[in-house]
């Protein structure tokens, strides 16, 4: 089956993490039960570009997000570019089918003071070093939920105050963690269940369970919720709250990059736009033209 053969593609060739795997294979499942219902049809080297177009209205009908349209054509345009390579087609149906404008939701980081609010009224009370953990390890590293549950005892070196995080595309890349967190890491493997059958995995639940997505999803927007009236109060606020802080701190938007596990330079930029009014106090403070009492 051509959908197998892709799949074991993106595992074996492009080395994508189960995750991305899992999204895949559900975006082509969705279209292909779309195109057995509506043309009777499970052979998808015969789809043509009528098929998909009337994909994405009913998706649109059904007020799925651009964004998730989106997602499902990219997978669509790879499946099909993978039946090129290997010679089942000899022209993409999903070619120049365009993606769905949208503007993206403006993420609101969490503020400084919000973050150490939440360090110094809340977790003095917090007697569970696991939640505690999960926060602070997302708030000072920017990684991902999913980095977050995958991390490895291997991988992380309280010794050398690093961890190694296995990313998108099998990317490694290794971040360093300070004292405080460290200290905090120690005293959560102390307390750590020993009998867990996820040995190799670094965090686990009280079960012995490795953590889940959701799991780290719940713990974070209990705790944000305590300081922040945000609407936005999930694990990639933490992240997007970690860029943001360090670069308005004056640390090098290309180490961030590195740090953060970006491809491309224009996916850390976002950061940059996060705190506007720090760019402008800047200008005023350091830019030799600008008027001390002036606005840029």
């Amino acid at each position: 089956m051509m959908l197998d053969k892709f799949l074991e593609y993106l595992k074996l060739e492009k080395r994508y993490s189960p995750h991305t795997i899992t999204s895949y294979r559900k975006d082509l499942e969705d279209f292909s039960y779309f195109y057995l219902r509506t043309e009777s049809s499970a052979d998808l080297l015969k789809v043509d570009k009528k098929v998909i177009r009337n994909f994405i209205v009913e998706l649109s009908e059904k007020n799925i997000s651009r964004r998730s349209i989106n997602r499902k054509l990219s997978s669509l345009r790879s499946f099909y570019v993978f039946l090129l390579k290997i010679g089942e087609i000899t022209v993409s149906p999903a070619e120049n089918i365009s993606s769905l404008k949208f503007y993206p939701e403006k993420q609101i980081p969490m503020s400084e003071q919000e973050m150490q609010d939440l360090n110094s009224q809340v977790f003095t009370q917090v007697h569970d070093i696991l939640e505690k953990c999960i926060l602070e390890v997302l708030y000072q590293t920017g990684i991902r939920k999913a980095e977050l549950c995958g991390m490895t005892f291997e991988n992380v070196s309280l010794s050398g105050n690093e961890i190694k995080i296995i990313g998108k595309g099998n990317k490694q890349r290794v971040i360093p963690i300070s004292d405080d967190l460290c200290s905090l890491l120690k005293s959560y493997v102390e307390i750590r269940n020993p009998e867990t059958e996820y040995k190799s995995y670094f965090f686990v639940n009280k079960k012995g369970k490795k953590l889940t997505e959701k799991f780290v999803y719940v713990v974070v927007n209990k705790y944000l919720s305590l300081i922040t009236t945000k609407e936005k109060r999930s694990p990639h606020i933490l992240r997007h709250s970690f860029a943001t802080h360090v670069l308005d701190n004056g640390a090098e938007i290309s180490k961030v990059k590195k740090i953060l596990g970006h491809s491309s330079l224009a996916s850390t930029q976002v950061y940059t736009n996060a705190n506007i009014e720090q760019l402008k106090k800047v200008f005023n403070q350091a830019h030799p033209r600008a008027s001390k009492n002036d606005e840029l």
